[in-house]
């Protein structure tokens, strides 16, 4: 998008200075003789033969010629003549150039006034087009002339009131564009607005919408004459061009779920959540916690615990290495490359089937198969069936899932969401989402349609779809998952997670569930079991669902 047409100077212009008693006589329209006002130029004092250095209060003579001068030098279009004329040449160039360099602008005009002193009045006009029309502004403005104490030079004494009487230090004055960007609204699916201020845990998102397609939205900068501060930003507005139109960018929101969001993670510190409906991969609701910090809910990279499970149970059950029916091992401790794994406070179960050990998130049993698999089945399968480590083009900037290819103790360790596993709410809702659906399907926030997206695609639905719904609905019921869902009616699933940190206090506590055609995932950072704070943050945006 080619929008940086910041408040462009003036240019390509007409421009006639009137007489002043005092001046002296001189035309500055369409000047065809010499050099452009060379000979009304004063005498400086270094090409006197006088050793003497000038001293003292510049008389009104050399206050009538520097003045006249300079606005013959500025009005002919030569600003470097004109900023030599000054005492800040620099500063002065680039602000003087702002009535001179624009083709928007013709017709200047400067009118000198009064000389008071070593002050000079004069008047200034000019004609603005846009679109075809034409606009005047005219204002009064005032030099001060001053003389040089080393060179005993008579200069204009700079100053950004010299453009305009308004015009303080660090201020410019611009006409163009009002922005970069036109003002976007940012729309839930139902066609109403969604603002900062009722959608604070949207901040991240709705400034990123509003700068991604802004070209897209159909909306318009506006343009003025204003006085701008060092950012670019107006701080006053001298003359209207055009009003801005505001553009508009659809996303997939709902407004219930994602107040629902916003109200779940209101108290968790550093909170974040993501909904999806499974059987579009449309994206309901995203809230952060902290607005103003790292958008977790869709770019956050953390292991997600035992969330992940969900994962590694499709990879067993694909593989013929677990049954949901069939007994499975649960000990306290398995060891594989050198580490001993362990289950939450060491427990083990009994002769249990592999459906028991999903729904009390049984760490060995999973590791326990750790020597059956190969380095990369686990990233392959995620990749080919669950879509965690394609490219996912969503309409916003995402983390899309990493799950690489580790080796011994370090491969067991990503079988239950450890290791180098990295997620976030919005990845670990999709996977509930696609167990919920039965296939992968690409989660988006904006229509597809609108944004152009390529929507990342896996090979076909999920295997073994129907036991994985029934080992989360039996975790959801009976399991790990059973109180944060307890009341919640439906088609129900879950899965609680809760991810150790190096360094870290307490474990990051994560939780993924569905009902109905709704999934819903959420992390609670440095808080402790996934089950008792990040569980009631899912479930209670998955009621919130008709």
């Amino acid at each position: 998008m080619d929008r940086k047409q910041r408040f462009a100077v003036l240019g390509g212009v007409c421009v006639t200075v009137a007489t002043l008693a005092g001046f002296g006589a001189y035309s500055l329209l369409n000047n065809d003789e010499g050099d452009g006002g060379s000979d009304t130029v004063a005498e400086r004092d270094d090409d006197k033969p006088s050793e003497e250095v000038p001293s003292g209060p510049p008389t009104e003579e050399e206050t009538t010629e520097t003045a006249g001068a300079f606005l013959t030098a500025w009005a002919d279009g030569d600003t470097e003549a004109a900023a030599e004329l000054t005492d800040d040449p620099e500063a002065a160039l680039a602000a003087l150039a702002v009535l001179t360099e624009n083709d928007a602008v013709g017709a200047l005009a400067l009118e000198p006034g009064a000389v008071d002193d070593t002050a000079v009045a004069y008047e200034v006009a000019y004609e603005v087009t846009h679109d075809e029309q034409v606009q005047e502004l005219g204002y009064a403005s005032e030099l001060a002339v001053v003389r040089d104490e080393e060179s005993g030079e008579v200069l204009v004494d700079w100053a950004p009131a010299v453009v305009h009487p308004l015009l303080t230090e660090g201020q410019s004055l611009q006409i163009g564009p009002r922005g970069e960007l036109p003002p976007v609204e940012v729309l839930a699916e139902d066609g109403s607005e969604l603002t900062a201020e009722e959608y604070p845990g949207l901040v991240p998102v709705l400034n990123e919408m509003r700068e991604r397609y802004a070209e897209e939205s159909g909306g318009d900068a506006g343009s003025a004459v204003v006085i701008a501060d060092a950012e670019g930003e107006a701080v006053e507005t001298l003359l209207e061009l055009a009003e801005p139109v505001a553009g508009q960018v659809p996303t997939t929101l709902d407004p219930a779920l994602q107040q629902a969001a916003e109200a779940a993670v209101a108290d968790t510190g550093q909170g974040s959540v993501v909904a999806i409906q499974p059987s579009t991969g449309a994206i309901r609701a995203i809230a952060n916690a902290e607005p103003d910090g790292t958008d977790i809910a869709l770019e956050g990279s953390y292991a997600p615990g035992s969330t992940f499970k969900i994962v590694t149970a499709s990879l067993l059950l694909e593989q013929g290495l677990a049954d949901p029916g069939a007994k499975h091992p649960c000990p306290k401790f398995f060891e594989h490359g050198g580490w001993e794994f362990q289950n939450l406070d060491e427990f083990e179960i009994e002769n249990g089937t592999f459906a028991d050990s999903f729904a009390r998130s049984c760490n060995t049993a999973f590791i326990s198969q750790a020597p059956e698999l190969a380095d990369d089945d686990l990233g392959a399968h995620a990749r080919n069936h669950f879509g965690l480590g394609l490219e996912w083009q969503t309409g916003a900037t995402t983390m899309d899932g990493r799950v690489p290819v580790e080796q011994q103790a370090q491969m067991a360790a990503q079988l239950i969401g450890q290791g180098a596993v990295r997620m976030n709410p919005l990845t670990m809702a999709s996977v509930s989402a696609t167990v919920k659906n039965g296939a992968f399907a690409q989660p988006h926030l904006v229509p597809a349609d609108f944004a152009e997206l390529e929507l990342a695609t896996t090979d076909g639905p999920l295997p073994h779809a129907d036991q994985l719904r029934a080992l989360m609905n039996r975790t959801a019921t009976n399991g790990t998952a059973a109180e944060a869902m307890a009341g919640l009616s439906g088609d129900i699933g879950g899965k609680t997670g809760s991810a150790e940190v190096d360094g870290q206090e307490k474990p990051n506590a994560w939780f993924t569930a569905y009902r109905d055609d709704l999934a819903a995932a959420a992390v609670v950072p440095n808080s402790g079991h996934g089950g008792e704070f990040a569980g009631p943050v899912v479930a209670e945006v998955l009621a919130a669902a008709p």
